[in-house]
């Protein structure tokens, strides 16, 4: 019986032996085919990201282009129009010497309707608030330079097709500067001008050349139409507070402008007004040779730009300006306090008419 179980130690040795061989060898061999499969999964998700990032970002285009019609159609209540190869968009109403409404950047001719202006000089003015190109409803085709003195001669030609051949002008913002060049560009046509919170006098600065990027093509281009729209809609609050304070945020501005306001193709003209402002600053316009009626105000504590400081030095280029401080008013003078919008208005067209 020894043997037997000799034979079976044996037996039991070489088979195990031989098992533990195979079993092995089995399992290098599932484990080598997961690592290949594991390597070809990795290759095919490698070569996909490109598609799956290409189709992320065609889907925040769409997104944010069907954001930005919705709100363009829903601020359409004037009429459009065309001067050239652009498309305006201007709220006409009311009776009265005309009185041109130019937003600043970033806005749109809305701006004029939240702050009560509109409703407010209707009964007195014929109210013209445009949409200017690049803003609202208003296009802004390329290969053009639209400077301030550019968009003074637009909304000059578009005023013209609407028969109109004198008018008063108030600008805010950047809208300011325009103002000012239609004065100096057509003292045939220009009765008077307002200007608010005006960058009269600019001068080169880090976050103008910052706010420029988004114009830049192809890169600039993708980031307007993808990630930026979301981006501005986060900071939408931060920037209210600082173009209001020390007021309080005015709430139908908010909700009437914001979507208006990071719609890709108003942060291509951001960007491209913010470029036009380091440019500006190498070549001041003569403001001595405008010889109508001129009133400035600006906003005592305005957090944007030194408002009282270029109000004063225009008031200095600008011989019988009248000029305005309103205090506990940050850079949107004509939201927190109308009242003294109209005043300065009603004060140039008394001027006008006595002069």
């Amino acid at each position: 019986m020894t043997w037997g179980f000799g034979n079976i130690k044996g037996i039991g040795k070489k088979g195990i032996g031989k098992g533990i061989g195979n079993v092995r060898g089995v399992s290098g061999a599932v484990a080598g085919a997961v690592t290949q499969r594991a390597s070809a999964a990795r290759r095919r998700s490698t070569s996909l990201l490109p598609f799956l990032v290409a189709a992320s970002l065609a889907g925040l285009a769409a997104y944010n282009h069907v954001r930005a019609r919705q709100a363009v159609r829903r601020a359409l209540r004037g009429r459009l129009m065309h001067v050239g190869a652009v498309r305006l968009h201007v709220l006409d109403e009311g009776t009265g010497m005309p009185l041109v409404l130019l937003h600043g950047n970033g806005s749109a001719a809305e701006d004029f309707v939240a702050s009560g202006i509109i409703d407010e000089a209707s009964s007195r003015y014929r109210m013209l608030a445009f949409d200017r190109p690049g803003f609202g409803a208003s296009s802004r085709p390329r290969g053009a330079a639209w400077t301030p003195a550019a968009q003074a001669d637009l909304i000059n030609a578009a005023l013209q097709q609407l028969g109109i051949e004198h008018y008063l002008v108030l600008g805010h913002s950047f809208g300011a500067s325009i103002a000012l060049e239609c004065a100096l560009r057509h003292p045939e046509s220009v009765a008077g001008v307002v200007v608010v919170s005006g960058y009269y006098f600019p001068k080169p600065h880090p976050a103008l050349a910052l706010a420029s990027l988004p114009a830049v093509p192809i890169l600039g281009t993708i980031a307007r139409y993808t990630v930026l729209p979301l981006l501005a809609r986060k900071a939408w609050p931060l920037v209210l507070e600082k173009m209001f304070r020390p007021a309080p945020i005015g709430r139908r501005f908010a909700a009437s402008l914001q979507e208006l306001s990071v719609a890709p193709e108003t942060l291509r003209s951001v960007a491209a007004e913010s470029a036009l402002l380091i440019a500006a600053s190498a070549m001041v316009p003569d403001y001595g040779r405008i010889s109508v009626p001129v009133g400035i105000l600006a906003g005592a504590e305005d957090d944007v730009i030194p408002a009282v400081e270029q109000a004063e030095l225009l008031k200095a280029a600008i011989p019988g300006a009248h000029l305005e401080v309103v205090p506990l008013t940050g850079h949107m003078v004509q939201q927190t306090a109308p009242d003294a919008v109209l005043a300065m208005i009603d004060r140039i067209e008394t001027v006008r008419r006595a002069s």
